[in-house]
């Protein structure tokens, strides 16, 4: 990538909170128009990386670069860069309108430029004719959008989101996920947003930066990191999966469940040591003729759009999604294409191997 689409650079990023380190040597780079999440589980640096982004935040050691220029050392009113917290700190004195306009009416700004871009704002958020409501009178979805509101009518560079919807049901959380996006490419700047929930960071985002422990595990596209998962730890994290050890005999063969299987991947040692992934929706129930798998169908589970079953066959207990619900200690047969089957290097992380028989 060229350096000039670059706007953001963190640089060896350390970060250490009383000789505890909550950043590791990080190295990311944030692309300008880009919709990026930080996404990993409570306590992984996560929302520390976003405040160091912020300015709320120094490292203990490396740089942060915008465009190029250090910007490590300056505090959050000089940076380009305006941020919405999980608890939005609206201001309940004031109205909507003046929520919105507080920014502006701080930097003196005309009366009549401030009138012009609340209104605008008002609109990109779907707030018309709620300029005068007071704030404690909104739902969470609407206080939601004043903070946001508020934070782009300054026409920031960047806006950062710190789980910004951790406080809304789960209709509006999925609606507002859609106005977020729909925002940004409205507007065209910079998002970078926090959150634990995968579901929503592959909803969202252009791309995504799976962390855990201070470390980044895997940086991609949300297709790229669902499909290809560096390790078990991501694999486990992005998405229901099935994880098995297996071995490589030879390229594009897997051994796993006393049995080869066709798969894609290449460019293991003989014989050597893997993780196996098989998502759930990736595995086809069958006639037990014509099946790779045989087993029995120990639980069910209705998921809504697909049914959830526990799959007792080759020894492992295989997570199956699908349409077509088969009844409880009913057999069955397993089948797995050779493109449904990822192949990944063993990982040495404790936790990655939680789950993988």
């Amino acid at each position: 990538m060229s350096q000039e689409n670059r706007l953001i650079q963190l640089e060896n990023i350390t970060k250490e909170f009383d000789k505890l380190t909550v950043l590791d040597n990080i190295n990311l780079y944030i692309r300008k128009n880009e919709f990026l999440t930080l996404l990993g589980p409570s306590g992984c640096g996560k929302t520390t990386m976003l405040r160091i982004i912020g300015g709320f935040e120094f490292p203990t050691s490396g740089r942060v670069l915008f465009e190029g220029k250090d910007i490590t050392e300056e505090p959050p009113y000089k940076r380009r860069v305006n941020t919405v917290f999980q608890k939005y700190a609206l201001f309940p004195h004031l109205n909507v309108f003046d929520n919105i306009a507080f920014g502006l009416k701080i930097s003196k700004m005309p009366k009549k430029d401030i009138a012009m871009r609340v209104g605008k704002m008002l609109e990109l958020v779907n707030l018309q004719g709620y300029e005068k409501r007071g704030v404690d009178a909104l739902s969470g979805g609407q206080q939601q959008r004043v903070a946001i509101a508020r934070a782009l009518v300054n026409e920031p560079d960047v806006l950062l989101l710190d789980e910004p919807l951790g406080a809304l049901d789960l209709k509006l959380r999925k609606g507002m996920q859609l106005e977020l996006k729909r925002m940004q490419k409205a507007l065209g700047i910079t998002f970078v947003f926090v959150t634990h929930d995968q579901e929503e960071a592959l909803t969202m985002s252009d791309t995504i930066v799976v962390m855990r422990e201070g470390h980044i595990r895997q940086v991609g596209t949300p297709k790229h990191i669902y499909d290809e998962p560096k390790d078990a730890f991501v694999a486990n994290f992005v998405g229901d999966s099935n994880i098995i050890r297996g071995t490589m005999p030879k390229d594009e063969v897997v051994h796993f469940c006393d049995m080869d299987f066709n798969c894609i991947d290449e460019g293991f040692d003989k014989d050597e040591p893997v993780d196996v992934l098989i998502r759930p929706e990736d595995i086809l129930i069958v006639g037990t003729d014509v099946a790779q798998l045989k087993g029995v169908v120990r639980s069910v589970i209705f998921r809504g759009v697909h049914y959830e079953m526990i799959v007792d066959a080759g020894n492992f207990l295989w997570k199956v999604h699908s349409t077509v619900m088969v009844p409880e200690n009913s057999s069955v047969g397993l089948s797995i294409i050779p493109s449904n089957i990822h192949v990944m290097r063993v990982s040495d992380d404790k936790l990655a191997k939680e789950g993988i028989q």
